[in-house]
């Protein structure tokens, strides 16, 4: 009961935030998170908030658990509470699209975050996740240009999980016609899930005999998943695997060399921009007239939407000293349990 009352007393006091921020001309930013189960968010909220809050706004957000329903509904009440603007990390972008066009024909744009939302009136920004798919299939080829690949790719309901798997098979296409790599299984991860990444690796691993010579993972996440498999088997740090993200544990991974790249998208630039892009629409800017803005018409429905990309750098054991040196994790937490000299930057 007493939980109760204070989760009502939250939501009170974050409607009265808003409406204050409405009475007072001010933008009122909604952003709906799929979920926290990923490290990554944490960051990504953290930049969205200082910079709504620098441009005076209000901040309000509702965590969708990794429920589609929940992120319908949760849409719903951000407009209820009088968002001006949102940003919406999609679970499941096809079932949350009606409460994105009530947003949009009430006037309420819409930032589709990270995540392809495929309305013409959403703004979508993210890294360039074909890219991201590129550097992924290029560092694992370059330690292993030939044998057994597996592929662990993302959720199924994401259409970054399929922007990912194109850049990576660009890279691998012409070793695998050429019979130099041989796709022994691949598989998407439901809602992204290290653990049905684990499951779904281990069902490879155990169909091919644990002959996998190379994982591409595609991002840090199912890479965990992936490397638990392999650490069951023995085999951590004798195969190659990708991930994206830059999470902490995965950057460990790196320097300990269980994992091969983890391509960094510096999660507190995504957040900033999206923030400030949500602000400028919310002030009655066109989607046309945001700095940086190019059409994109690559997603499945092949909708013509304006986006903004970032680049994504690619981070292995040689170049670890960019995220340490740009503060985004500590020489410590990367350096945790790696034998001396065998990392440069944790010498």
């Amino acid at each position: 009961m007493k939980l109760a009352t204070t989760l009502l007393a939250a939501t009170a006091m974050t409607v009265i935030s808003a409406g204050a921020a409405l009475a007072a001309g001010k933008p009122v930013i909604g952003v709906s998170w799929s979920n926290f189960q990923e490290e990554r968010w944490k960051t990504d909220e953290a930049a969205i908030k200082a910079a709504v809050e620098k441009a005076g706004g209000t901040y309000i957000s509702a965590d969708a658990q990794s429920s589609p329903s929940k992120q319908l509904t949760d849409i719903e009440s951000l407009i209820t509470k009088g968002a001006t603007a949102l940003i919406v990390l999609a679970q499941d972008a096809d079932a949350i699209r009606p409460a994105v066009e009530k947003a949009a024909n009430e006037g309420i744009p819409v930032v589709g975050y990270d995540r392809l939302i495929e309305i013409p009136s959403a703004f979508y920004i993210t890294f360039d996740n074909k890219e991201v798919g590129r550097m992924q299939a290029r560092a694992v080829y370059a330690v292993k240009p030939k044998g057994n690949y597996a592929f662990i790719k993302g959720s199924s309901t994401d259409p970054n999980a399929d922007f990912l798997f194109a850049g990576q098979m660009e890279v691998l296409k012409a070793a695998i016609d050429k019979g130099d790599i041989k796709n022994v299984g691949e598989a998407y991860t439901d809602q992204w899930l290290p653990a049905n990444a684990q499951k779904n690796f281990e069902q490879i691993l155990t169909k091919n005999n644990n002959k996998v010579d190379a994982v591409v993972a595609s991002n840090d996440g199912t890479a965990g998943g992936v490397v638990a498999a392999l650490s069951a088997q023995g085999l951590a740090g004798q195969v190659p695997v990708s991930g994206q993200d830059g999470d902490k544990a995965a950057l460990n991974r790196v320097a300990l060399g269980t994992q091969t790249v983890s391509v960094w998208k510096d999660a507190r630039e995504l957040g900033k921009n999206a923030a400030e892009i949500a602000v400028a629409l919310a002030g009655g800017k066109k989607l046309g007239d945001i700095p940086g803005a190019t059409t994109f018409a690559e997603g499945p429905k092949k909708q013509k939407m304006t986006a903004v990309f970032l680049k994504p750098i690619p981070i292995t054991k040689d170049n670890l000293n960019v995220v340490i040196e740009a503060g985004w994790i500590s020489k410590d937490a990367v350096c945790q349990g790696v034998k001396a000299g065998t990392v440069k930057v944790c010498n």
